[in-house]
């Protein structure tokens, strides 16, 4: 981890002494986790606390593993400061769609720093729309644009289908989060990336659509 920015390195050992914490500690972890009745109640230090539990090793590694790779690209581009924004804002995004679309169903429950994670995906790819990316056990280059817009189709197809155990939602608003505070950061990508810009927002646009005129329920 010689490499990690320091701000990275405290991001992630904060998810793992947390989440650790939450994998020995029950009354911690349903203290902390995302549940629309708590948060409704007034509990709403659970919209940030959540992103920093993890269901198990496995789901930490692989929010981990993604922050360890893309992290550092936004940091270059941005700055510590508006990595963290990015990184916050995002969490609070995710989570705030969660909420939003889940408000009547007092039992929902998550965890998970996908949220913010996502965000900071979305965010490196905006600022460098023509990286490469590799699927795992695919080893074909996708042109980082075409990942970014097809994660989020499939992550609207989630939400429609309610596939697996898993918050599409929550992925989707931490990457609108990511898109939004990007630009605002580092306007000239309106002028520099206009196209790639218009593209990424494809997605977000779709799910705008679908939720107005019903189809996404």
């Amino acid at each position: 981890m010689h490499n990690l920015d320091p701000v990275t390195i405290a991001l992630i050992v904060a998810n793992v002494i947390i989440s650790i914490k939450g994998f020995d500690d029950r009354l911690f972890f349903e203290k902390y986790k995302f549940n629309v009745g708590a948060i409704k109640r007034g509990e709403q230090i659970r919209m940030f606390s959540s992103a920093f539990l993890h269901a198990d090793m496995t789901h930490l590694f692989f929010n981990m593993f993604t922050l360890y790779f893309f992290a550092n690209t936004v940091i270059y581009e941005l700055g510590q400061a508006n990595f963290v924004i990015i990184y916050v804002a995002s969490l609070i995004f995710g989570n705030l769609l969660s909420l939003y679309f889940h408000k009547d169903e007092y039992w929902y429950s998550a965890i998970g720093a996908s949220g913010a994670v996502t965000g900071v995906l979305y965010s490196a790819i905006l600022l460098y729309p023509g990286m490469s990316l590799y699927l795992f056990f695919i080893p074909i280059p996708i042109p980082g644009y075409i990942f970014g817009i097809g994660y989020l189709l499939y992550s609207i197809y989630g939400m429609k289908k309610r596939i697996g155990n898993i918050g599409h939602d929550a992925h989707f608003g931490g990457a609108v989060g990511g898109y939004a505070i990007t630009l605002i950061l580092l306007p000239s990508l309106f002028e520099t990336d206009l196209g790639y810009v218009a593209l990424l927002a494809i997605p977000i646009i779709i799910l705008f659509v679908l939720y107005k005129t019903g189809k996404l329920q």
